[in-house]
């Protein structure tokens, strides 16, 4: 089947990209990882607000690109997949169980997405959607190497059970962020998970706010008025915003994210941050 078109210009110029257009290369989706990982943020404001999460494209593009929001990995991905299969890319679409912070062999739902990319050097994988430690470079499908990436090395194992394992350098340690398989998954694979993830009471993505980005050298995370930037090579910098006023002007001029009208962000906020932290209007 054809790809779902876009309108790739727009998308580009969403990204930052300038000059020709990019071509199915390596070197070019390394540098479309880069930049989208730099520009459309990872956050979670429409199931927070209990707003529905489509995952049609002309949905996702709409939001993403013409409306300058971000998404979670199911939007991310899927825009990111469909942009690649404009410019010429062939990939298939996979789908992982999260083990961050979990056991190695904790058998969790599936509920996370990331491509397999087939490039001229072999089959890569990239994941503009994992949060604070989403990807921003594309790795080889090998095993055991370290592979270095814009930001923290990252690697690819296999265990008995057969599941591939994403894991980064994470101070000093490789930590799993999830385990996968490489059957291809179709669109309807993502509507269950990601209405899980949407809706689900006990989904963290409804009731606390999780936005990141990745700058170059630097990612900046914020958890509700919890607001963190991690510098590569350097010790990170915390500290709490206080107020809903303080948390909103962040997500516009550090994240870059065009915040939804009529205040219904604010009043959520309002409700999901610490108590001591409202109507702290000095941070």
């Amino acid at each position: 089947m054809p790809p779902v078109s876009i309108d790739l210009p727009r998308y580009l110029d969403r990204i930052g990209w300038t000059g020709d257009l990019p071509r199915p290369t390596l070197p070019d989706l390394r540098t479309l990882v880069a930049r989208h990982t730099a520009a459309i943020p990872f956050e979670n404001i429409n199931p927070l607000l209990g707003a529905r999460v489509s995952l049609d494209v002309a949905d996702i593009e709409r939001k993403m690109v013409a409306d300058g929001r971000g998404g979670y990995c199911f939007e991310q991905n899927r825009l990111f997949a469909t942009a690649l299969e404009n410019i010429g890319f062939k990939l298939s679409t996979l789908i992982a169980r999260v083990l961050w912070t979990k056991d190695e062999d904790a058998i969790t739902t599936r509920s996370h997405m990331l491509l397999k990319v087939e490039t001229s050097q072999g089959p890569h994988l990239v994941d503009v959607g994992f949060g604070g430690l989403t990807l921003t470079g594309a790795l080889a499908l090998v095993e055991d190497i370290e592979q270095a990436t814009p930001h923290e090395p990252f690697r690819l194992v296999r265990r008995d059970d057969g599941d591939w394992r994403m894991q980064a350098q994470v101070q000093g340690e490789w930590k799993t962020l999830y385990r996968f398989d490489l059957q291809p998954q179709h669109p309807i694979d993502y509507e269950a998970p990601n209405h899980y993830a949407a809706t689900f009471p006990l989904s963290h993505f409804t009731d606390t706010l999780i936005v990141a980005r990745t700058l170059p050298g630097a990612r900046l995370a914020l958890r509700n008025g919890d607001y963190s930037i991690h510098r590569k090579g350097a010790e990170s910098e915390k500290r709490l915003l206080g107020s809903v006023d303080a948390i909103c002007r962040a997500l516009v001029e550090d994240f870059g994210i065009r915040l939804p009208e009529g205040g219904a962000l604010q009043r959520r906020l309002a409700e999901v941050i610490q108590p001591q932290q409202v109507g702290d209007s000095a941070n």
